[in-house]
């Protein structure tokens, strides 16, 4: 085949790819509560990794505009899943992060999904495994150069 060829395939691996994962955010989101949105869950599970942050960097972060973030964090905190409190470096301004619940919620749902992949990919050794995360690490890495 030749590199055209690969490239091709390559682009339809990543549809596929993309299509599970769009469809397992889904599947999450609902497990950590039934009217929790997908992008909603995005962010969720940002702040679960990073940290309190002010609505303002999630907006950098994510590339979507205040006014929608805002309107994610109304409605997580009205789901009980974010708390909102004063930065303590800015009195005027607010760090929102996940509430101890939420908290909870994600780190099970990441146990279980871990335990599913391990499942699935139980015939594959360690070395593969490493190997196809290298890959996909460094196909990531040259995706970002843009």
């Amino acid at each position: 085949m030749s590199r055209a060829d690969e490239l091709g395939r390559l682009e339809q691996e990543v549809a596929v790819l993309i299509r599970r994962i769009r469809r397992v955010i889904g599947e999450r989101a609902r497990a950590v509560h039934p009217d929790l949105q997908p992008a909603s869950y995005l962010m969720l599970s940002h702040l679960v990794s990073s940290g309190p942050q002010r609505s303002s960097v999630l907006s950098e972060h994510f590339g979507v505009d205040k006014g929608a973030i805002s309107r994610q964090v109304q409605h997580l905190v009205e789901l009980g899943l974010l708390d909102r409190e004063p930065d303590p470096a800015d009195g005027r301004a607010t760090l929102v992060s996940p509430s101890a619940d939420a908290v909870r919620r994600m780190r099970s749902i990441s146990v279980e999904r871990r335990q599913w992949l391990d499942e699935r990919l139980g015939a594959w050794s360690e070395d593969d495994l490493r190997g196809f995360v290298a890959g996909l690490a460094r196909y990531n890495a040259a995706l970002d150069r843009d």
